[in-house]
């Protein structure tokens, strides 16, 4: 019998389908609008800017994500800037701060968006990082007031039809992620980098209460899903490293987060599910020790340009970790040759020795050629034994 998207999925993450290409989307393979506007500019479709159109056209396999129920943090929040969409993701607060469209010149708008940041973002290019001018949380009595909007309980937080959402989930074949959150990343995006940076220090207590609010909206939120629905995978979001290495010591991560992660993992482990990935960009090598210890063993998108190398990681701890993505997107603008000794050099390695989804080193950023990227897709099927696709 065929085994099914889900059953592939687990396959590889449990290292049992070796040598089984898996191209997975939305979270693997996923694009800046920018990209896709610019694809069709190149003769795409213009139906490339679909998603399950998307999918299909590059016969990719689909992963359903469970973005109805209000915990992870997804690029899916849009504001209008100046007639382009501004995209982007905050933490999973009911209810959402109301949009504010407070100055506007020529070039840039500033806002506050749905997750209480006041922003200043370009108009010609709106989903480039804005300039982060203030945010919501700065001290306790702040805190006391955003964690209102942090009750796992609250129904905007989960689907109304419940019991028809669990039958509708669990009746796909293909496999289900549940976005379980983050700690540093949540903090970050309601207090900025540099402020939380200082408040371990100025007030590790603090930090501690925030920690532990987020760790309990997540375990009873997950009890909740994985009580009822067939989780395949979960995923965190952190965005806590830099080009050499993480932003907070790892005697830090320790002592702050690797207890909390484990009530949420054990929980997961618990259920079935053990393969769950942390999404973070920079250089990982000093943290991932300590994820594998609260529990985490799958890593993305192992960004090339801050030292991670998926095929030394697999060597280092082998069948210990999933990976995901790593090719170099830098690749891609140095032609089809270089593109495809960035995909020998790992993808053939990678795939034999199992646990791994090929994927570039993050979203396919708009300055990637859309012709580029069919050669990727067919490169990738013929490393895994698969037709090419004609277009």
């Amino acid at each position: 019998m065929t085994p099914t998207n889900s059953e592939r999925f687990r396959g590889i993450c449990h290292f049992e389908n070796t040598g089984e290409l898996m191209l997975v989307t939305p979270y693997f393979h996923d694009f800046w609008t920018e990209t896709l506007d610019a694809w069709v500019k190149q003769g795409a479709p213009e139906e490339i800017r679909q998603s399950r159109f998307r999918g299909e056209y590059f016969h990719l396999d689909h992963m359903r994500m469970l973005r109805e129920v209000n915990l992870g943090m997804f690029m899916d929040k849009v504001i209008d800037v100046g007639g382009a969409p501004y995209v982007y993701g905050i933490p999973p607060l009911v209810p959402e701060y109301e949009v504010t469209k407070l100055e506007e010149d020529a070039e840039s708008i500033v806002l506050v968006n749905t997750g209480g940041q006041k922003i200043r973002t370009s108009k010609a290019h709106p989903e480039k990082m804005p300039m982060y001018l203030d945010f919501p949380v700065k001290d306790r009595t702040t805190w006391e007031q955003y964690k209102k909007r942090l009750d796992p309980f609250t129904p905007g937080r989960w689907p109304a039809d419940w019991d028809d959402y669990v039958k509708r989930i669990n009746a796909k074949d293909e496999p289900v992620m549940l976005n379980v959150g983050g700690l540093f990343g949540y903090i970050r995006e309601w207090m900025g980098v540099e402020a939380l940076l200082y408040l371990f220090y100025d007030d590790p207590l603090l930090v501690e209460d925030m920690m532990e609010h987020l760790t309990y909206l997540q375990t009873e939120v997950v009890k909740r899903v994985v009580a009822d629905i067939r989780v395949d995978c979960a995923m965190y979001w952190e965005d806590m490293c830099f080009k050499t290495g993480p932003l907070i010591s790892p005697k830090m991560f320790k002592q702050f987060m690797v207890p909390r992660y484990k009530r949420v993992t054990e929980i997961l482990r618990g259920a079935g599910v053990d393969s769950i990935f942390v999404d973070s960009d920079g250089n990982l090598s000093a943290l991932i020790p300590l994820w594998l210890e609260s529990g985490i063993n799958g890593f993305w998108p192992l960004e090339c340009a801050a030292g991670n190398d998926a095929v030394a990681l697999r060597k280092q701890y082998g069948n210990d970790i999933i990976l995901a993505g790593n090719i170099d997107k830098r690749a891609f603008l140095k032609g089809e040759d270089v593109l495809r000794e960035e995909i020998m050099a790992k993808v053939p390695f990678l795939l034999e020795k199992g646990g791994y989804f090929p994927s570039l080193d993050h979203l396919v950023p708009p300055d990637v050629p859309f012709a580029m990227y069919q050669s990727f897709i067919n490169i990738l099927r013929e490393v895994g034994g698969q037709e090419r696709i004609s277009w």
